[in-house]
Order: structure tokens, then C-alpha cells, then sequence
């Protein structure tokens, strides 16, 4: 685990990088390209930085860090909207691996994941999301379709979670028809992947822990990523507030539109504070009330970021809704984040 100043280093540095090389014309780059995602800002990020290999142990080619300065990267990642392949398969892909137990699995595929060689996709979700299946294996072979699957169009291996274990296969098998989704957010780019009759390798470990493992994990690096990005829209509508006159005076300097943008710093300040409470607890296998932790976060950052976000869009005005300015994808971001990974089922409520 690295110390506090250690983990504000590495933030600085994958900021730095993004702002030197993840601009506006670099998401649109994202956006319009075949992989969904700046490849050349991701190769960098790998080779520069290491971002890939941050939560892979070091026995398997990473650095190992920890979960914790991965999300810091997430987080970062966040406040660009870029999407590369840090969430689907440097987090959640190599997590995955890790969790199944399975050593020679881990020593084939996660050097290359650390290097950022490698893209792992984890295929999960069923047609009513992430509480159920929605691939079934029978004798070896794979069958069905897999929702929502990060990073599925540019993986070269799936991860598939099934009711009767885990499994590893080739994305590019000719059983295997991986199909975009059409999605409201177009700077993340989710698939549909499905199966027919497909060969796989069988992995080691309980699929249902390893999902309610796995779902933890997602839902705390949602809460960093949208941390950065509504940090970036207070940021964002500070700065346009400051530059626009309307009767003679800069518009942030009213009253009403400061109390409006002193809320949107609380929002962004509590959220920051309850989805880091949420990765530590993670981070501590010794934690009993992780999964609180962790769902807390999920309800609060999720509703944080969209009140952020639509603030923003608000005070910018008509220009927030227009290709010359990037409020409404964070908006988008903000509504299809919420959707992403299920929520929890009920209100919280903590024993007494």
C-alpha cells in the first residue's frame, strides 16, 4: 500500500498526462474511433505511467500497488470522460482473474493485462442486469448473451461469468458474435456478446462470490470516476461563470448562482469523502461493513454526480447542450452511470 503523498503523485501524474494528451480533440478521437477509446492516450498511460499494472501483484508482472491507486487512476479518467480500458480490464478483468484463485490462468494472461498488451473483457450481465446470468455452460461450451459488456468490442479475452463457475475464451472465436450497444453515453462503449455452443477453459473459483466480489469492486470504481467527473463540472461552471457578463457583471458573481455552485461543492466534497470511506474499507479485507460502505457510496456519488451535472447545465445555459461544448456528455455520463452495475435493492439502513 503506498502512503498518501505516493498516491497524490500518482494522481498528479495521470492528470498531467491526460492534459497534455487527453483534449477535447483526443474524446473526439475516442468517440469516432472502431476501439472506443484513444489508443494512443492509453498506450502512453500504460508505458508512462504504469496505470495497467497498478492492481496486478508483482508475482504476475504488476506493480502491486493495490485496488486503491487504481481507482485513483479511474478517478482521474473520470474527470476527461476518456474510457480506455483501465475499468473493464485493468480493474474488473485482472480482478476477476485474481478472485478465481486459478495461479495459472493469473501467470498467462495478467503480464500482458499489466502491460497493457492485453484487454480482458468480463461478461456478466444477463437481459435484467447484473443480478442473474446471462450465459449458461454446459459440458465446456458456453451459451447466450452476455449485456452491457465493457470493453467487449476491443478485448482479445472474455472472462465469463456463469450459475456454474467461471470461464476463459478467446474473443475472436468464430462461436463468439460480439455486437455494440447502442447506449445514450457514447464516450463509453458497451456490447453484447453472445455465445453459441462455444469451447472454453475452465477457471477455478465460485462464480457467485466472485460476481458479489466483483459488483463491490464496480460500484466503488464508479463512486472515484464520478467523483472526478463531477469535481470536473464544478470546476468547469465555476470557470464559465466567472467569464460570463450578463448586466454589466460576471453571472457567478450573483448571489443565487454562487449559493447554487457553494451546493454543488458540497455535493462534490461528500461525495469525494463517502466513495474513498468505500475503497478503503474495500481496500481492508479486515473491514466487516465493506459492502455498506460500498453501496453507500454507490447511492450517494451516483445522485451527487447527476445533481452536479445538471447544475452544470443549467448555469452554462444553451451552449451545455451543443457539440461546442462538452457539459452534455457529462450529463449523459452522469444518467447512464447510474444504470451501470445495478444499485442496491433497498434503502440503507445501519444496526443499531
Amino acid at each position: 500500500m503506498s502512503t498518501v503523498a505516493e498516491r497524490r503523485e500518482l494522481a498528479d501524474t495521470v492528470r498531467a498526462a491526460l492534459a497534455r494528451h487527453g483534449d477535447r480533440e483526443a474524446l473526439r478521437r475516442a468517440i469516432d474511433g472502431g476501439a472506443g477509446y484513444d489508443e494512443r492516450l492509453w498506450r502512453l498511460l500504460c508505458e508512462q505511467v504504469g496505470v495497467a499494472a497498478l492492481a496486478v501483484p508483482e508475482e504476475y508482472g504488476g506493480i502491486g500497488a493495490g485496488l486503491a491507486e487504481a481507482l485513483i487512476v479511474v478517478e482521474e479518467l473520470g474527470r476527461t470522460l476518456h474510457a480506455p480500458p483501465m475499468l473493464g480490464s485493468a480493474v474488473l478483468g485482472a480482478q476477476a482473474l485474481l478472485l478465481s484463485g486459478d495461479a495459472e490462468a493469473c501467470a498467462r494472461l495478467l503480464p500482458e493485462v499489466a502491460e497493457g498488451a492485453r484487454t480482458l473483457a468480463v461478461c456478466w450481465a444477463g437481459p435484467d442486469g447484473w443480478d442473474g446470468f446471462g450465459v449458461r455452460a454446459e459440458d465446456g461450451k458456453l451459451s447466450g448473451t452476455a449485456h452491457y459488456v465493457l470493453d467487449g468490442g476491443a478485448a482479445a479475452t472474455l472472462i465469463v461469468l456463469t450459475t456454474t463457475g467461471l470461464y476463459e475464451i478467446d474473443a475472436t472465436a468464430p462461436e463468439v458474435t460480439r455486437t455494440p450497444t447502442a447506449a445514450m453515453d457514447v464516450t463509453r462503449r458497451l456490447s453484447e456478446v453472445t455465445f453459441a455452443a462455444a469451447p472454453a477453459r475452465a477457471l477455478a473459483g465460485d462464480a457467485t462470490a466472485v460476481a458479489a466480489r466483483l459488483r463491490d469492486i464496480a460500484w466503488a470504481a464508479l463512486a472515484a470516476e464520478q467523483v472526478g467527473a463531477a469535481d470536473r463540472c464544478l470546476a468547469a461552471t465555476v470557470e464559465y461563470t466567472g467569464s460570463r457578463v450578463q448586466f454589466g457583471r460576471p453571472i457567478g458573481s450573483f448571489q443565487a448562482l454562487k449559493h447554487r455552485m457553494a451546493d454543488m461543492y458540497v455535493l462534490v466534497e461528500s461525495a469525494r469523502s463517502v466513495a474513498w470511506s468505500a475503497i478503503a474499507a474495500l481496500d481492508d479485507t479486515a473491514a466487516d461493513d465493506a459492502a455498506l460502505e460500498v453501496a453507500a457510496a454507490r447511492i450517494h456519488c451516483t445522485r451527487s454526480f447527476q445533481a452536479v451535472a445538471g447544475e452544470m447545465i443549467q448555469l452554462h445555459g444553451g451552449i451545455a447542450i451543443t457539440w461546442e461544448h462538452d457539459a452534455h456528455l457529462y450529463f449523459k455520463r452522469a444518467h447512464a452511470d447510474a444504470h451501470l452495475f445495478g444499485a442496491p435493492a433497498r434503502p440503507l439502513a445501519r444496526p443499531a
